[in-house]
Protein backbone atom coordinates (compact mmCIF):
# COMPACT_ATOMS: atom_id res chain seq x y z
CA UNK A 1 0.00 0.00 0.00
CA UNK A 2 1.05 3.23 -1.32
CA UNK A 3 -0.74 5.66 1.59
CA UNK A 4 0.31 5.03 5.09
CA UNK A 5 -1.87 3.06 7.07
CA UNK A 6 -3.85 4.30 9.45
CA UNK A 7 -3.68 3.37 13.56
CA UNK A 8 -6.21 2.55 16.33
CA UNK A 9 -6.16 2.34 19.88
CA UNK A 10 -8.17 -0.58 21.48
CA UNK A 11 -7.79 -0.59 25.17
CA UNK A 12 -8.66 -4.23 26.90
CA UNK A 13 -7.62 -6.04 22.82
CA UNK A 14 -6.07 -9.31 24.28
CA UNK A 15 -9.81 -11.23 24.64
CA UNK A 16 -13.09 -11.08 24.20
CA UNK A 17 -14.93 -8.47 22.16
CA UNK A 18 -11.54 -6.10 22.29
CA UNK A 19 -9.64 -8.46 20.32
CA UNK A 20 -12.68 -9.22 17.93
CA UNK A 21 -12.64 -5.34 17.87
CA UNK A 22 -8.76 -5.24 16.82
CA UNK A 23 -8.87 -7.86 14.32
CA UNK A 24 -11.77 -6.18 12.51
CA UNK A 25 -10.05 -2.87 12.67
CA UNK A 26 -7.19 -5.16 11.11
CA UNK A 27 -9.32 -6.74 8.40
CA UNK A 28 -9.85 -3.23 7.34
CA UNK A 29 -6.66 -2.35 6.49
CA UNK A 30 -5.88 -0.38 10.19
CA UNK A 31 -2.79 -0.79 12.32
CA UNK A 32 -3.72 -1.66 15.99
CA UNK A 33 -1.97 -0.73 19.48
CA UNK A 34 -3.95 -3.00 21.60
CA UNK A 35 -3.60 -2.88 25.65
CA UNK A 36 -3.77 -5.85 28.32
CA UNK A 37 -4.05 -5.47 31.74
CA UNK A 38 -2.55 -8.62 33.36
CA UNK A 39 -2.15 -11.31 30.15
CA UNK A 40 0.70 -10.73 27.65
CA UNK A 41 0.91 -13.91 26.68
CA UNK A 42 -3.00 -13.56 25.17
CA UNK A 43 -2.40 -9.97 23.83
CA UNK A 44 0.51 -11.23 22.20
CA UNK A 45 -1.42 -13.95 20.14
CA UNK A 46 -3.87 -11.10 19.31
CA UNK A 47 -0.30 -9.06 18.28
CA UNK A 48 0.53 -12.43 16.23
CA UNK A 49 -3.09 -12.97 14.16
CA UNK A 50 -2.97 -9.33 13.39
CA UNK A 51 0.45 -9.40 11.75
CA UNK A 52 -0.63 -12.40 9.70
CA UNK A 53 -3.68 -10.17 8.27
CA UNK A 54 -0.77 -7.68 6.89
CA UNK A 55 -1.13 -4.84 9.64
CA UNK A 56 1.39 -3.50 11.96
CA UNK A 57 0.88 -4.42 15.69
CA UNK A 58 1.75 -3.79 19.18
CA UNK A 59 0.64 -4.30 22.31
CA UNK A 60 1.26 -2.22 25.89
CA UNK A 61 0.31 -3.37 29.57
CA UNK A 62 -2.35 -0.75 31.10
CA UNK A 63 -4.34 -0.87 34.02
CA UNK A 64 -7.40 1.09 32.55
CA UNK A 65 -8.04 2.19 36.23
CA UNK A 66 -5.02 3.96 37.15
CA UNK A 67 -4.77 7.56 35.84
CA UNK A 68 -1.40 8.09 37.52
CA UNK A 69 0.16 5.63 34.93
CA UNK A 70 -1.33 6.86 31.95
CA UNK A 71 1.55 9.17 31.49
CA UNK A 72 4.10 6.42 31.26
CA UNK A 73 1.98 4.55 28.88
CA UNK A 74 1.01 6.86 26.41
CA UNK A 75 4.98 7.88 26.50
CA UNK A 76 5.87 3.80 25.93
CA UNK A 77 2.59 4.05 22.97
CA UNK A 78 4.04 7.36 21.29
CA UNK A 79 7.51 6.24 21.71
CA UNK A 80 6.75 2.69 19.76
CA UNK A 81 4.70 4.69 17.04
CA UNK A 82 7.56 7.19 16.29
CA UNK A 83 9.83 4.43 15.40
CA UNK A 84 7.52 2.55 13.45
CA UNK A 85 5.70 4.92 11.93
CA UNK A 86 7.57 8.30 12.31
CA UNK A 87 4.76 10.27 14.01
CA UNK A 88 4.09 9.74 17.91
CA UNK A 89 -0.31 10.42 16.76
CA UNK A 90 -2.81 7.62 15.71
CA UNK A 91 -6.21 8.19 14.27
CA UNK A 92 -8.95 6.12 16.81
CA UNK A 93 -8.95 5.22 20.11
CA UNK A 94 -11.19 2.84 21.34
CA UNK A 95 -12.24 2.58 24.62
CA UNK A 96 -12.77 -0.85 25.91
CA UNK A 97 -11.19 -2.16 28.36
CA UNK A 98 -13.85 -3.11 31.41
CA UNK A 99 -14.56 -5.31 34.45
CA UNK A 100 -17.93 -6.63 35.14
CA UNK A 101 -19.76 -5.90 38.41
CA UNK A 102 -22.79 -7.72 39.25
CA UNK A 103 -24.12 -6.89 42.99
CA UNK A 104 -27.27 -5.89 44.16
CA UNK A 105 -28.38 -2.22 44.89
CA UNK A 106 -28.38 -2.85 48.76
CA UNK A 107 -25.14 -4.76 49.05
CA UNK A 108 -22.76 -2.58 46.53
CA UNK A 109 -19.44 -1.54 48.74
CA UNK A 110 -17.81 1.56 48.45
CA UNK A 111 -14.82 -0.35 47.07
CA UNK A 112 -16.78 -2.17 44.46
CA UNK A 113 -17.85 1.23 43.57
CA UNK A 114 -14.71 2.95 43.06
CA UNK A 115 -12.75 0.31 41.24
CA UNK A 116 -15.73 0.15 38.78
CA UNK A 117 -15.53 4.10 38.59
CA UNK A 118 -11.92 4.15 38.46
CA UNK A 119 -12.07 1.76 35.25
CA UNK A 120 -15.45 2.69 33.38
CA UNK A 121 -15.87 6.25 33.57
CA UNK A 122 -12.38 8.26 35.38
CA UNK A 123 -10.23 5.85 33.57
CA UNK A 124 -11.86 6.35 30.00
CA UNK A 125 -12.29 10.05 30.60
CA UNK A 126 -8.37 11.14 31.67
CA UNK A 127 -6.99 8.57 29.39
CA UNK A 128 -9.37 9.91 26.63
CA UNK A 129 -7.97 13.83 27.51
CA UNK A 130 -4.60 12.67 27.53
CA UNK A 131 -4.85 10.96 24.43
CA UNK A 132 -5.90 13.97 22.95
CA UNK A 133 -2.61 15.71 22.12
CA UNK A 134 -1.63 12.61 20.02
CA UNK A 135 -5.14 11.74 18.03
CA UNK A 136 -4.85 12.78 14.26
CA UNK A 137 -7.55 15.66 13.24
CA UNK A 138 -10.38 13.68 11.39
CA UNK A 139 -10.28 10.90 13.89
CA UNK A 140 -12.68 9.21 15.82
CA UNK A 141 -13.42 8.04 19.52
CA UNK A 142 -15.59 5.35 20.11
CA UNK A 143 -16.42 4.51 23.94
CA UNK A 144 -18.20 1.26 24.61
CA UNK A 145 -20.98 1.41 26.62
CA UNK A 146 -23.96 -1.41 27.20
CA UNK A 147 -27.46 -2.32 26.73
CA UNK A 148 -27.09 -1.73 30.37
CA UNK A 149 -27.89 1.94 30.25
CA UNK A 150 -30.97 1.49 28.64
CA UNK A 151 -32.80 -1.50 30.16
CA UNK A 152 -32.19 -2.28 34.07
CA UNK A 153 -31.31 -5.99 34.83
CA UNK A 154 -30.92 -6.16 39.15
CA UNK A 155 -27.40 -6.14 40.22
CA UNK A 156 -26.22 -3.97 37.60
CA UNK A 157 -27.50 -0.36 39.22
CA UNK A 158 -23.32 0.81 39.87
CA UNK A 159 -22.28 -0.49 36.12
CA UNK A 160 -25.43 0.13 34.38
CA UNK A 161 -25.42 4.22 35.66
CA UNK A 162 -21.43 4.52 34.74
CA UNK A 163 -22.03 3.37 31.64
CA UNK A 164 -24.82 5.77 31.07
CA UNK A 165 -22.33 8.56 32.43
CA UNK A 166 -19.87 7.61 29.34
CA UNK A 167 -22.69 7.87 27.11
CA UNK A 168 -23.31 11.43 28.22
CA UNK A 169 -19.82 12.38 28.02
CA UNK A 170 -19.44 11.00 24.48
CA UNK A 171 -21.76 13.56 23.40
CA UNK A 172 -19.83 16.54 25.14
CA UNK A 173 -16.54 14.81 23.58
CA UNK A 174 -18.20 15.15 20.11
CA UNK A 175 -19.55 18.66 20.67
CA UNK A 176 -16.08 19.72 22.51
CA UNK A 177 -13.77 17.91 19.62
CA UNK A 178 -15.93 18.68 16.88
CA UNK A 179 -13.72 21.69 15.66
CA UNK A 180 -11.24 19.48 15.20
CA UNK A 181 -12.93 16.91 12.64
CA UNK A 182 -13.13 14.30 16.10
CA UNK A 183 -16.33 12.36 15.83
CA UNK A 184 -17.41 10.45 19.32
CA UNK A 185 -19.84 7.46 19.20
CA UNK A 186 -20.90 5.23 21.50
CA UNK A 187 -21.06 1.66 20.81
CA UNK A 188 -23.92 -0.51 23.38
CA UNK A 189 -23.11 -4.23 23.25
CA UNK A 190 -25.94 -6.44 24.44
CA UNK A 191 -25.40 -9.62 26.44
CA UNK A 192 -22.20 -11.06 24.30
CA UNK A 193 -20.98 -14.72 25.08
CA UNK A 194 -17.34 -13.81 26.14
CA UNK A 195 -15.62 -14.57 29.23
CA UNK A 196 -16.50 -11.12 30.52
CA UNK A 197 -17.83 -11.59 34.30
CA UNK A 198 -16.68 -14.99 34.18
CA UNK A 199 -18.33 -16.07 31.38
CA UNK A 200 -21.74 -16.17 32.88
CA UNK A 201 -23.57 -15.18 29.31
CA UNK A 202 -21.67 -17.69 27.63
CA UNK A 203 -21.77 -20.96 30.41
CA UNK A 204 -25.13 -20.23 32.44
CA UNK A 205 -27.82 -22.17 30.16
CA UNK A 206 -30.91 -19.97 32.26
CA UNK A 207 -29.18 -16.65 31.49
CA UNK A 208 -28.33 -17.52 27.97
CA UNK A 209 -31.81 -18.85 27.10
CA UNK A 210 -33.83 -16.16 28.88
CA UNK A 211 -31.41 -13.51 26.69
CA UNK A 212 -32.29 -15.29 23.65
CA UNK A 213 -35.98 -15.38 24.29
CA UNK A 214 -36.06 -11.35 25.30
CA UNK A 215 -34.37 -10.68 21.68
CA UNK A 216 -35.73 -10.17 18.71
CA UNK A 217 -33.25 -11.99 16.84
CA UNK A 218 -33.30 -14.94 19.15
CA UNK A 219 -30.18 -15.34 20.24
CA UNK A 220 -27.25 -14.52 22.56
CA UNK A 221 -24.43 -11.94 20.52
CA UNK A 222 -21.14 -12.97 19.82
CA UNK A 223 -18.12 -11.06 19.36
CA UNK A 224 -18.26 -11.00 16.24
CA UNK A 225 -21.45 -9.46 16.00
CA UNK A 226 -19.91 -6.49 17.62
CA UNK A 227 -16.17 -5.94 16.42
CA UNK A 228 -16.89 -4.87 12.73
CA UNK A 229 -19.12 -2.41 14.04
CA UNK A 230 -16.59 -0.78 15.96
CA UNK A 231 -14.50 -1.54 13.04
CA UNK A 232 -17.35 0.15 10.33
CA UNK A 233 -17.02 3.97 12.90
CA UNK A 234 -13.62 4.17 11.73
CA UNK A 235 -14.04 4.08 8.23
CA UNK A 236 -14.81 6.89 5.80
CA UNK A 237 -17.98 5.74 4.64
CA UNK A 238 -18.63 6.28 8.42
CA UNK A 239 -17.12 9.80 8.53
CA UNK A 240 -20.73 11.37 9.12
CA UNK A 241 -21.63 9.94 12.27
CA UNK A 242 -21.27 11.60 15.44
CA UNK A 243 -22.35 11.63 19.01
CA UNK A 244 -24.56 8.70 18.63
CA UNK A 245 -25.38 5.32 21.02
CA UNK A 246 -25.59 2.45 18.28
CA UNK A 247 -26.79 -0.58 20.09
CA UNK A 248 -25.63 -3.72 19.11
CA UNK A 249 -27.95 -6.52 21.00
CA UNK A 250 -29.90 -7.90 17.81
CA UNK A 251 -32.96 -6.16 19.78
CA UNK A 252 -32.83 -7.39 23.12
CA UNK A 253 -36.23 -5.49 25.53
CA UNK A 254 -37.64 -3.83 22.84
Amino acid sequence: MSTKSKVALVTGGSRGLGKNMAISLANKGIDVVLTYNSNKEEADKVVAEIQSLGQKAAAFQLNAGDVKSFDNFFKQVTGHLKDTTGSTNFDFLINNAGTALYSPFAETTEEQFDNALNIHYKGVFFLTQKALPFINDGGRIINISSGLARFAYPGSSAYGSMKGAIEVLTRYLAKELGARGIAANVVAPGAIETDFGGGRVRDNKEINDHIANVTALGRVGLPDDVGGVVAFLCTEEARWINAQRIEVSGGVNL
